[in-house]
């Protein structure tokens, strides 16, 4: 590089500070990308969690009233305070003991993946 200076000078050339902008920039390129699906696995990870904690809040309300049908409201009787973001729901029509389904998803998220648990805790996907 001592060809670029002349006698005496400091600092850095032009090229230098263009090389080094340039190597920035694909490290930039690289890390945004795996930035956001970073955050939107942990979106989803959020979404699948209150879903186990709506599942158990679920359970224990239905440990009190065996026979009755649960609605999101309820939910809050069992414990579970939802995350912000996200959504759960439950099925219309399978809201018993014998018949539980709910789902959940997390609006915060890139790539929004909707979770369901049974009346089992069976999860999926």
């Amino acid at each position: 590089m001592k060809a670029f200076r002349k006698s005496g000078q400091k600092g850095f050339t032009l090229i230098e500070l263009m090389i080094v902008i340039a190597i920035i920039g694909i490290l930039a390129a690289i890390a945004i990308p795996q930035f956001t699906a970073y955050k939107a696995r942990g979106y989803n990870a959020g979404a699948k969690a209150d879903l186990k904690n709506a599942y158990t809040a679920a359970q224990a309300y239905f440990a009190d009233n065996p026979t009755a049908a649960i609605t999101t409201t309820e939910l809050g009787t069992g414990g579970y305070k939802p995350t912000a973001g996200v959504t759960v729901t439950i099925s219309s029509g399978k809201n018993t003991q014998a018949n539980l389904e709910m789902t959940a998803s997390n609006s915060l998220s890139s790539s929004v993946t909707t979770y369901t648990v049974d009346s089992a805790g069976g999860m999926s996907p």
